[in-house]
């Protein structure tokens, strides 16, 4: 049976007031610069899988993600008092790897590019650089 539009709904939502509540009454200093980029909400809406990113290395990454983790209390009371479910989802942080993963791609494909567009101004090794005065038309 399809999961219907309810939880994509309530992830979207979720995802709103968390970005909200994250930027504006959070002050850990251990949270970088985050983006929430999906909330997955299971069916019965009682878990959300909030994916998100950060700029930095992998130790920026890690202590956001602790930072997160201790704020976990806090943000689940602030989406109790913000969202109006008979039970609050359990809120668990991952790091949003797809988004790298698309930046490598894109990557690659842009140095694929430029190796095409070297290789098409350059004349074949095997084939020597014709002059105007080997053209066999002109006798």
């Amino acid at each position: 049976m399809a999961q219907g539009s309810r939880p994509d709904r309530v992830g979207e939502q979720v995802r709103q007031e968390l970005s909200q509540i994250l930027s504006q009454h959070v002050h850990d200093p251990g949270i970088g610069f985050l983006t929430l980029t999906r909330v997955k909400v299971t069916a019965d809406l009682q878990l959300a899988r909030v994916l998100y990113t950060v700029i930095g290395d992998d130790k920026q990454r890690k202590e956001t993600q602790q930072a997160l983790n201790r704020a976990l209390p806090f943000l689940r009371r602030q989406i109790a008092s913000r969202i109006r479910l008979r039970r609050v989802p359990v809120l668990e942080f991952f790091y949003d790897e797809s988004v790298a993963h698309q930046d490598r791609i894109e990557q690659i494909l842009l140095d694929l590019k430029r190796e095409r567009d070297a290789n098409a101004t350059e004349p074949p090794a095997d084939i020597p650089a014709s002059s105007p005065d080997d053209d066999p038309d002109q006798s």
